[in-house]
């Protein structure tokens, strides 16, 4: 039974996260009706990592076992016309032994937050950013940023019904660059917690308001408490960019 490793984009506005809901749609939901409606056979589409409701993805990857082995070309222009009119397109296919997995043989994961930081209500951006109208200072956010990169208990940082076995992580990166009125969060490491992203950038906007220091921000890792933790930014500025194997 061939193996396809799928690397995936999509628009996560219209979705309930990745993971399938017996009522809701899901982006693995239309993808595992996308395979079936080409092959005629369910089958499991497992992904690299669970995006939360509204999180958008540039290089999402998944992995899916047919009985039918298709040319990659052919199966990826497949599924793309059933995954009509979904926000969602199949941007490569390959087959894959069948040791590769899209979520544990993954060695990186890399996220992009996207901050407009205008007074200006949002446009072209609604429901792909965070608008923030208060001036950012974004020299600050990326020194305090740094404070959080190595390995800790992230448990300030991690969501109450977060599943992991275990609060501690490896940050390989946290940068915050801004580009115009455009404030970039750009993030790296094996593996994350659930909500992690989006609560280290809220805390980090609480650091470029001047709410906070880069002590602060140290304060509350070391914590180890989520009440410690700042704002939790919203999920539409949150894009999963890439999967390292």
């Amino acid at each position: 039974m061939p193996r396809y490793k799928l690397t995936i984009e999509y628009d996560g506005a219209p979705f309930f996260g990745w993971q399938v809901q017996e009522t809701l749609p899901s982006v693995q939901g239309a993808l595992e009706a996308a395979v079936k409606a080409m092959t005629g056979a369910d089958a499991r589409v497992h992904g690299a990592g669970r995006t939360d409701a509204g999180v958008h993805a540039r290089g999402q990857v998944a992995h899916v076992d047919i009985e039918k082995q298709f040319p990659p070309g052919r199966f990826r222009d497949g599924l793309n016309a059933h995954l009509r009119p979904h926000p969602i397109a199949v941007l490569e296919a390959d087959i894959v032994p069948d040791t590769f997995e899209a979520r544990f043989s993954a060695v990186k994961r890399h996220y992009r937050y996207r901050v407009i930081n205008t007074r200006a209500n949002l446009a072209l951006d609604i429901g792909h950013a965070w608008r923030v109208p208060r001036r950012l200072d974004a020299d600050a956010m990326h020194a305090a940023a740094q404070r959080l990169l190595g390995k800790h208990d992230f448990t300030t940082f991690r969501d109450t019904e977060c599943q992991a076995r275990s609060p501690e992580k490896t940050l390989d990166q946290l940068d915050v660059l801004r580009d115009g009125r455009e404030i970039i969060i750009v993030t790296s490491a094996r593996s994350f917690l659930h909500s992690q992203v989006r609560s280290m950038v809220g805390s980090l906007v609480w650091v470029g308001e001047g709410r906070w220091t880069a002590d602060d921000l140290s304060a509350a890792l070391a914590a180890r408490s989520r009440a410690a933790c700042g704002i939790v930014a919203p999920p539409e500025g949150l894009y999963l960019v890439k999967v390292d194997y």
